[in-house]
Protein backbone atom coordinates (compact mmCIF):
# COMPACT_ATOMS: atom_id res chain seq x y z
CA UNK A 1 0.00 0.00 0.00
CA UNK A 2 1.33 3.99 -1.20
CA UNK A 3 1.71 6.04 1.69
CA UNK A 4 -0.78 8.09 0.33
CA UNK A 5 -3.23 5.52 0.29
CA UNK A 6 -2.12 4.59 3.95
CA UNK A 7 -3.22 8.02 5.34
CA UNK A 8 -6.36 7.89 3.69
CA UNK A 9 -7.04 3.92 4.88
CA UNK A 10 -5.93 5.28 8.25
CA UNK A 11 -8.06 8.88 8.31
CA UNK A 12 -11.03 6.81 6.85
CA UNK A 13 -10.79 4.42 9.42
CA UNK A 14 -10.50 7.39 12.48
CA UNK A 15 -13.49 9.00 10.71
CA UNK A 16 -15.47 5.33 11.14
CA UNK A 17 -14.62 5.00 14.57
CA UNK A 18 -15.64 8.63 15.64
CA UNK A 19 -18.47 8.03 13.74
CA UNK A 20 -19.52 4.56 15.56
CA UNK A 21 -18.61 6.02 18.92
CA UNK A 22 -21.37 8.59 18.76
CA UNK A 23 -18.76 11.02 18.40
CA UNK A 24 -19.91 14.63 16.34
CA UNK A 25 -17.20 15.23 13.50
CA UNK A 26 -16.45 18.53 13.10
CA UNK A 27 -18.01 20.25 9.37
CA UNK A 28 -15.30 23.45 9.94
CA UNK A 29 -11.98 23.84 10.32
CA UNK A 30 -10.36 24.95 13.75
CA UNK A 31 -9.98 28.08 15.03
CA UNK A 32 -7.56 30.28 12.46
CA UNK A 33 -4.57 31.78 13.62
CA UNK A 34 -5.82 35.74 13.18
CA UNK A 35 -9.54 35.68 13.04
CA UNK A 36 -9.90 39.25 11.65
CA UNK A 37 -14.31 38.61 11.29
CA UNK A 38 -16.09 41.14 12.44
CA UNK A 39 -17.07 40.61 16.27
CA UNK A 40 -20.76 40.90 14.58
CA UNK A 41 -19.85 37.98 13.04
CA UNK A 42 -17.38 35.98 15.55
CA UNK A 43 -20.69 36.57 17.75
CA UNK A 44 -22.89 34.22 16.31
CA UNK A 45 -19.94 31.23 16.27
CA UNK A 46 -21.15 28.42 18.24
CA UNK A 47 -24.43 26.20 18.49
CA UNK A 48 -27.78 27.55 18.22
CA UNK A 49 -31.33 26.54 18.09
CA UNK A 50 -33.65 28.38 15.42
CA UNK A 51 -37.46 28.22 16.54
CA UNK A 52 -40.03 30.24 14.19
CA UNK A 53 -41.35 29.86 11.12
CA UNK A 54 -41.67 29.69 7.35
CA UNK A 55 -44.53 30.75 5.57
CA UNK A 56 -46.68 30.21 8.27
CA UNK A 57 -45.30 26.63 9.20
CA UNK A 58 -43.53 26.06 12.70
CA UNK A 59 -40.12 25.05 11.88
CA UNK A 60 -37.40 24.36 14.11
CA UNK A 61 -33.42 24.16 12.85
CA UNK A 62 -30.49 23.18 14.22
CA UNK A 63 -27.27 25.75 13.62
CA UNK A 64 -23.69 24.97 13.46
CA UNK A 65 -21.43 28.48 13.02
CA UNK A 66 -18.11 28.62 12.55
CA UNK A 67 -14.94 30.11 10.64
CA UNK A 68 -14.09 28.28 7.40
CA UNK A 69 -11.62 29.28 4.56
CA UNK A 70 -8.97 30.51 6.38
CA UNK A 71 -11.60 32.83 8.34
CA UNK A 72 -12.47 34.56 5.46
CA UNK A 73 -16.09 33.55 5.98
CA UNK A 74 -18.32 32.85 8.72
CA UNK A 75 -20.30 29.41 7.94
CA UNK A 76 -23.66 28.73 9.05
CA UNK A 77 -24.74 25.11 8.42
CA UNK A 78 -28.97 24.53 9.34
CA UNK A 79 -30.92 21.73 9.18
CA UNK A 80 -34.29 21.01 10.18
CA UNK A 81 -34.63 18.41 13.30
CA UNK A 82 -36.88 16.54 10.99
CA UNK A 83 -35.79 12.94 10.49
CA UNK A 84 -34.90 12.58 7.63
CA UNK A 85 -34.23 16.28 7.38
CA UNK A 86 -36.20 17.95 4.71
CA UNK A 87 -34.19 21.51 4.43
CA UNK A 88 -30.20 21.91 4.50
CA UNK A 89 -28.19 25.16 3.77
CA UNK A 90 -25.31 25.90 4.42
CA UNK A 91 -24.89 30.37 4.18
CA UNK A 92 -21.10 31.52 3.72
CA UNK A 93 -20.78 35.08 4.78
CA UNK A 94 -17.50 36.99 3.65
CA UNK A 95 -17.28 40.54 5.36
CA UNK A 96 -15.01 43.41 3.92
CA UNK A 97 -14.88 45.21 7.80
CA UNK A 98 -13.42 48.21 5.86
CA UNK A 99 -16.36 49.02 4.03
CA UNK A 100 -18.62 47.48 6.57
CA UNK A 101 -20.47 45.25 3.70
CA UNK A 102 -20.47 41.72 3.09
CA UNK A 103 -21.15 38.99 0.22
CA UNK A 104 -22.83 36.40 0.89
CA UNK A 105 -23.50 32.96 -0.78
CA UNK A 106 -26.86 30.48 0.18
CA UNK A 107 -26.44 27.29 -0.84
CA UNK A 108 -29.29 24.48 -0.06
CA UNK A 109 -31.07 21.59 -0.64
CA UNK A 110 -33.00 23.01 -3.53
CA UNK A 111 -29.90 22.80 -5.78
CA UNK A 112 -27.65 24.62 -7.87
CA UNK A 113 -30.10 26.67 -9.18
CA UNK A 114 -31.53 28.11 -6.52
CA UNK A 115 -28.24 28.78 -5.42
CA UNK A 116 -27.62 31.58 -8.30
CA UNK A 117 -27.21 34.73 -7.42
CA UNK A 118 -25.06 35.87 -4.55
CA UNK A 119 -26.14 38.43 -1.99
CA UNK A 120 -24.76 41.98 -0.57
CA UNK A 121 -25.42 43.78 2.38
CA UNK A 122 -23.99 45.71 5.44
CA UNK A 123 -22.97 44.68 8.85
CA UNK A 124 -24.09 47.90 11.38
CA UNK A 125 -23.93 47.67 15.52
CA UNK A 126 -25.85 44.43 15.85
CA UNK A 127 -27.24 44.25 12.76
CA UNK A 128 -26.49 41.88 9.29
CA UNK A 129 -28.50 42.82 6.79
CA UNK A 130 -28.26 41.33 3.35
CA UNK A 131 -30.72 41.33 -0.57
CA UNK A 132 -30.18 38.36 -2.71
CA UNK A 133 -31.47 39.32 -6.11
CA UNK A 134 -33.00 35.73 -7.32
CA UNK A 135 -34.56 35.85 -10.74
CA UNK A 136 -37.90 34.96 -9.41
CA UNK A 137 -37.80 38.16 -6.76
CA UNK A 138 -35.41 39.38 -4.20
CA UNK A 139 -35.18 38.10 -0.20
CA UNK A 140 -34.14 40.79 2.35
CA UNK A 141 -32.05 38.65 5.28
CA UNK A 142 -31.99 40.40 8.42
CA UNK A 143 -30.29 38.60 11.71
CA UNK A 144 -30.03 40.89 14.96
CA UNK A 145 -28.05 40.62 18.13
CA UNK A 146 -29.87 40.99 21.19
CA UNK A 147 -26.30 41.41 23.45
CA UNK A 148 -28.28 41.69 26.55
CA UNK A 149 -30.37 38.12 26.31
CA UNK A 150 -27.68 36.36 24.44
CA UNK A 151 -29.96 35.84 21.30
CA UNK A 152 -30.78 36.46 17.86
CA UNK A 153 -33.71 37.57 15.91
CA UNK A 154 -33.48 36.23 11.71
CA UNK A 155 -35.96 37.69 9.49
CA UNK A 156 -36.37 36.70 5.94
CA UNK A 157 -38.90 38.52 3.74
CA UNK A 158 -39.44 38.23 -0.37
CA UNK A 159 -39.95 40.85 -2.81
CA UNK A 160 -43.65 40.97 -4.12
CA UNK A 161 -43.90 42.37 -7.96
CA UNK A 162 -45.11 46.06 -6.82
CA UNK A 163 -41.73 46.37 -4.75
CA UNK A 164 -43.02 45.49 -1.29
CA UNK A 165 -41.45 43.25 1.49
CA UNK A 166 -43.38 40.25 2.22
CA UNK A 167 -42.66 37.66 5.25
CA UNK A 168 -41.39 34.29 4.27
CA UNK A 169 -39.52 33.46 7.52
CA UNK A 170 -38.69 34.70 11.08
CA UNK A 171 -36.38 32.59 13.41
CA UNK A 172 -35.34 33.34 17.10
CA UNK A 173 -32.18 32.03 17.77
CA UNK A 174 -30.85 30.47 21.12
CA UNK A 175 -28.09 28.54 22.74
CA UNK A 176 -29.02 24.80 23.53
Amino acid sequence: MSPVNAAVASGAASLLLLVAAGQAVPATEPACASDSRPELLRSLDGRWVMQGDVMGKPVTYTLQVAPTLGCAFTELHMRDVQVPSEYEARVFIGADPSAKTVVVHWLDSFGGAASIPHGTGTLADKTLEFVVPYPSGAFRDRLVRDQARGTWSFVIESQQADGSWQHFARYSLRRP
